[in-house]
Formats: C-alpha cells, sequence, structure tokens
C-alpha cells in the first residue's frame, strides 16, 4: 500500500523568479524562525489549527486564504517559503489549481495537507512539484515532521 506521503524530486524555479530565504547558517537550510508559511485552507478551524500548531513551533506565518485568488495574491505579496495547501477551497479553483499557479507565477512549492489525494489528483499536482501529501486527519507534530522535512528539501 502506498504511502500518503510523497518525495518529489527537486523541480527548477521558473526562469525569472528571484527567490530569497533567510538562511540559518552556511548548510543553506532555511531558519525555522525565519521560515514564512502560507497556509491555504478552506475551513476556518483548520486553518486556525495549522496556525498555532505552526506558531507555536516558531515558524512565520505569511497569510492564510480561503480561496484561490486570495492565496495567490498572498504568495506574491508575501514570498512565502512554502504553503500548506488543502484540495477543496471556496470558489471554482482547487487547491491543485492554485498550487500549479503558485508555483508558476512565484516558484513557491506546497504541501498538500487533504482528504483528497487519489492518484489522479496526485497526477494533476505534480507539475506543482509539491514537497509532500499529508493525509487529513493528521495529528499536529505529522504536520510539523512534514514541514521541517519540506524546509530541508528546500
Amino acid at each position: 500500500m502506498a504511502s500518503p506521503l510523497l518525495a518529489c524530486p527537486t523541480s527548477p524555479v521558473p526562469r525569472g523568479t528571484a527567490v530569497f530565504a533567510p538562511q540559518d547558517d552556511l548548510s543553506g537550510q532555511i531558519s525555522k524562525a525565519a521560515a514564512r508559511i502560507l497556509i491555504v485552507e478552506d475551513d476556518f478551524i483548520a486553518a486556525s489549527e495549522i496556525e498555532a500548531v505552526l506558531s507555536d513551533e516558531g515558524y512565520q506565518i505569511a497569510g492564510i486564504a480561503n480561496r484561490a485568488q486570495d492565496a495567490v495574491r498572498l504568495a506574491k505579496a508575501e514570498l512565502p517559503d512554502l504553503a500548506i495547501m488543502d484540495i477543496r477551497l471556496l470558489g471554482r479553483m482547487d487547491g491543485v489549481d492554485v498550487a500549479l499557479q503558485i508555483f508558476r507565477e512565484s516558484g513557491v512549492r506546497c504541501i498538500f495537507a487533504t482528504a483528497h489525494y487519489d492518484p489522479a489528483v496526485r497526477a494533476r499536482a505534480q507539475p506543482a512539484a509539491p514537497l509532500g501529501w499529508l493525509a487529513k486527519p493528521y495529528a499536529p507534530h505529522a504536520l510539523i515532521a512534514m514541514v521541517r522535512q519540506a524546509l530541508a528539501e528546500l
């Protein structure tokens, strides 16, 4: 049985995209205190829980969006290090559409945190170079572990 977590190969950032990330040491890793994370989640309670878990762990929240256009706007304005992305969002576009657009326009990659991760959805999302898949419901420690793994990959 396949694990709901999927490690994706590193994809190049689109040409012409500037990526700046504070670094913690000469290893090139992003420091936890400097890591900025965008939360894209349509459920207010789930978004609040993600925000609390990440903040308690010392990460900065670059913003919270429940609609595609808000997520894209925040990604461009805030240039987060990564996004936590649900598949179901308010409005016409879903999280895969948003992840693809954000990756194309700003080079920001995501962790999909969703109950909707069937093979067709994963195939659609592959061009966004996701950093992982976290199956809902998940424990806070699983989210933190996935974020640490994703930041290490970046």
